[in-house]
């Protein structure tokens, strides 16, 4: 009974200490592995989680404190793309300065059981690029998504990409203490301010918050889970996970290996005080943990993120390959009445010495009721304009993509067309050359045949004169011969010697 005491102590304490990022000081010997090693001797990504920030456990501000006001963003820049991941852990890039705030990119209808919800967040190509959102097969059979990774440390922020991991292959965070050489952001970019919050893991923070602020959070979360979280006027906001399912291996009572297992997690919790976000009212409330659904969840402010002007995918970011971005696009915020003008500081309630008398409190607790029973309908109001224009925008998006497939096909049908004209006039071309060949081959043929013929009638005659010629000569022979022979004939005898 002690012995299992014991073990069961021991694993609590492993558990616990497991689920914490170590600090930013600790030693290279006890620093997670680089992410070189191989997943079998690093843990499940999920079960890693960030430092709580210090104020999360007070989320109320302090008596006599003013809260931040809200100064809806100025239209942003945002070059827009869709990217494909790599099949394997890419390395970490450290930059300079925070992502910027989230912005809403719903999803529209699934198209096969299998296919994933991919992108939706900030990725680096020598500024933060917006990968936009698309439902996505596994590249391979059995592969799974692994959500991108944003870790503040020091003044900078080390990111690693999303990608398709290969089955039973967890993502491995970058050592503490690993040495990256800052990122050089493209000519013209201008830096924004750095990461503003705890150091450890984190997500960008909601639509139309503050430039630089980041919200904690565990790693492997969907960074569009902030997506329907009201925005953030200053640090406190932060997310928690929920583990559905645990295991911890023990042997005797040596502790060999911890393993969480959050293949079932199906929400994770925001919390923010009042003084942190942007409509002054405190914030702790259950999200969907799929990219999908937390995507879809309808924004306290609207950036709706750009259709990619391509519907060709980028490449991976790989430092010293530059890679050819579209054009950007300029976003703008559509901020709810309550939130569209700044407002003046609200201080904090009053001392229970200076609060107004039972009746009076109870007149404007029944004033505030009603004054947030409109502010709600008002909110749920827009909630649905602002969701209706999202389909609207998702729809016009599948009828983009839709549209860029079909120029895509008929660019490619116009592509073979050419293809086989180009092939039909080679081929008439080749044919014309092959006849001319052949009636050059007969005239010369014909020519050959011809100055044959001449000469064989040249050598005949020449034959007949020759013939002629001996037999003139045969003849004259014997003309010769026959006046010899009668001059021999009648010539007198010799007269006798005397």
């Amino acid at each position: 009974m002690k012995n299992i005491a014991i073990m069961i102590l021991a694993a609590s304490a492993l558990c616990a200490c497991g689920s914490q990022t170590p600090p930013a000081d600790q030693t290279a010997a006890s620093a997670p592995p680089a992410a070189d090693q191989t997943a079998a001797s690093a843990p499940p990504a999920a079960d890693q989680t960030a430092p709580a920030p210090a104020e999360s456990a007070a989320p109320a501000p302090s008596s006599g404190a003013s809260e931040t006001t809200y100064t809806p963003p100025e239209p942003q820049p945002v070059v827009s793309a869709y990217q494909d991941p790599p099949t394997e852990q890419p390395p970490p890039v450290e930059v300079a300065w925070a992502p910027p705030p989230m912005l809403v990119d719903p999803p529209p209808p699934v198209p096969a059981p299998e296919y994933v919800w991919t992108g939706g967040y900030w990725a680096w190509y020598g500024n933060w690029v917006w990968i936009a959102g698309r439902w996505a097969p596994p590249p391979r059979p059995h592969y799974h998504w692994v959500q991108p990774y944003y870790d503040h440390r020091g003044d900078h922020v080390v990111f690693v990409s999303g990608f398709w991991g290969a089955p039973n292959v967890s993502f491995v965070a970058p050592a503490i203490g690993l040495s990256l050489t800052l990122a050089v952001p493209l000519p013209g970019v201008v830096p924004g301010p750095p990461p503003m919050g705890p150091a450890g893991v984190f997500v960008p923070p909601p639509p139309g918050s503050v430039f630089g602020l980041i919200v904690p959070a565990p790693i492997g979360t969907p960074p569009a889970v902030v997506t329907g979280a009201p925005p953030v006027v200053s640090v406190g906001m932060r997310i928690n996970s929920v583990v559905n399912n645990s295991t911890t291996n023990i042997s005797n009572t040596t502790i060999k290996n911890t393993v969480i297992n959050n293949t079932t997690i199906n929400n994770v919790t925001i919390v923010a005080p009042a003084s942190a976000t942007a409509n002054h009212q405190a914030v702790s409330v259950s999200v969907p943990a799929q990219a999908h659904l937390a995507a879809a969840m309808a924004p306290v402010v609207r950036v709706a993120a750009p259709v990619p002007a391509s519907a060709k995918p980028i490449p991976a970011f790989v430092p010293g390959h530059p890679v050819t971005l579209p054009a950007p696009q300029v976003v703008r915020a559509v901020v709810p009445p309550e939130l569209s003008h700044p407002q003046p500081a609200r201080a904090m309630a009053p001392a229970p010495a200076e609060r107004p008398a039972a009746g009076n409190a109870k007149v404007e607790q029944g004033e505030a009721r009603n004054k947030a029973a409109e502010e709600a309908a008002e909110r749920n109001k827009q909630a649905a304009a602002a969701a209706a224009e999202e389909r609207e925008k998702a729809a016009q998006g599948k009828a983009a993509q839709g549209k860029a497939a079909q120029e895509k096909a008929a660019q490619a049908a116009a592509g073979k067309q050419r293809a086989a004209q180009e092939a039909a006039a080679e081929r008439s071309k080749q044919e014309t050359a092959e006849k001319n060949k052949q009636t050059a081959e007969a005239a010369a043929k014909e020519k050959q045949q011809a100055a044959a013929a001449s000469a064989a009638a040249a050598k005949e005659k020449q034959q007949a004169a020759a013939a002629a010629a001996a037999a003139a000569k045969k003849k004259a022979d014997e003309a010769a011969a026959a006046k010899k022979k009668a001059e021999e004939t009648h010539k007198p005898n010799p007269p006798p010697p005397q």
